[in-house]
């Protein structure tokens, strides 16, 4: 029989990337499209369609040997019927059948996973965290999300919402988080949280170079913090350790609720290496209870970009073992 594949969808408000995926994870093609939110769900949901046709034409695999379509999506969402509740910089999307609609433009069978969780599947299944049969990710950027997968699947809680991870609070008595709640750790290490206690510093007067940023009329991000510590920037190398403080604190109690095997860090903050690792490890072997503690490895992600497409091509191909 010909080698069978799976076209993953990363489905993101500005661009939409595609890929054909092989059973053993290896992506053979991929590409992107502008998304055109403002053509709406049946405009974006063309968009996606035409994607995949576009994705098996430049990997020259025949439509027969596409076994599936994976849809990493933004939510809420449903898995079980393929519905998208709402999404995030996606106008109009308002319990959109995202599974149907693209099973009724491809004549194939297509799944519906969120974003995050497949992110998390995809390093499970061919990343970091592979053959790790229980794995924790943090995605660090803008947000903080998150995945939890356990024995090779992704845990998706009662109504799909589970894995907000970013959400989990540390201090009950910290600043408001865009989610309504106060203290959570995305309140602390997310990238613009980051930026935020770098300017708290910099008006109480810390001594820093990252003012003269400010002075200078341009805008301060996390990763010119990051550039400022390299450089030997005192106060900018406290403040991304302490971003892997808050990190650790929070890895700490999931260590203790699902004793993973290993927890893997996803984004841009990854890439400041052990000036985010050091401090997240030093928390958990201090908060965490043993042998926990001792035994979980907190790692970067190896995939990149094109974990949601993997991911999502992942998460359809697990479904259909599962149902067959």
């Amino acid at each position: 029989m010909d080698k069978e594949y799976a076209i993953g969808i990363d489905l993101g408000g500005t661009f939409i990337k595609g890929g054909m995926v092989g059973l053993d994870g290896d992506v053979v093609y991929s590409t992107s499209i502008e998304t055109q939110a403002e053509t709406g769900p049946e405009g974006v949901i063309e968009r996606m369609a035409g994607l995949g046709r576009a994705v098996a034409e430049g990997a020259g695999i025949e439509w027969g040997q596409v076994r599936c379509m994976g849809v990493g999506s933004p939510g809420p969402l449903n898995t079980t019927d393929g519905i998208v509740y709402s999404a995030p910089n996606l106008a109009g999307w308002e319990n959109v059948p995202v599974v149907k609609m693209l099973e009724e433009k491809l004549g194939c069978c297509v799944t519906l996973e969120n974003d995050a969780n497949a992110a998390a599947y995809a390093e499970n299944w061919a990343g970091a965290g592979k053959g790790a049969s229980s794995m924790i990710m943090l995605t660090l950027g803008t947000g903080i999300g998150g995945g939890v997968v356990l024995n090779g699947d992704v845990w998706h809680g009662k109504d799909d919402a589970a894995g907000e991870l970013g959400h989990m609070s540390i201090n009950f008595d910290g600043p408001r988080c865009n989610c309504g709640g106060w203290g959570c750790i995305e309140a602390y290490a997310s990238a613009p949280n980051t930026v935020r206690r770098a300017l708290e510093g910099i008006e109480e007067g810390r001594q820093t170079s990252l003012k003269a940023v400010l002075d200078g009329g341009d805008q301060i991000t996390a990763k010119g913090i990051y550039e400022a510590a390299v450089a030997g920037d005192q106060f900018a190398a406290e403040t991304i350790e302490a971003t892997g403080r808050y990190l650790g604190i929070a890895i700490a109690s999931f260590v203790n609720i699902f004793n993973p095997e290993l927890v893997v860090l996803f984004g841009g903050l990854a890439g400041a290496g052990e000036m985010i690792f050091g401090p997240a490890r030093q928390e958990v072997a201090r908060r965490a209870i043993k042998p926990g503690s001792y035994t979980v490895k907190i790692v970067p992600a190896r995939l990149g970009k094109q974990a949601g497409i993997i991911g999502a091509a992942g998460c359809a191909l697990r479904r259909l073992e599962i149902s067959a």
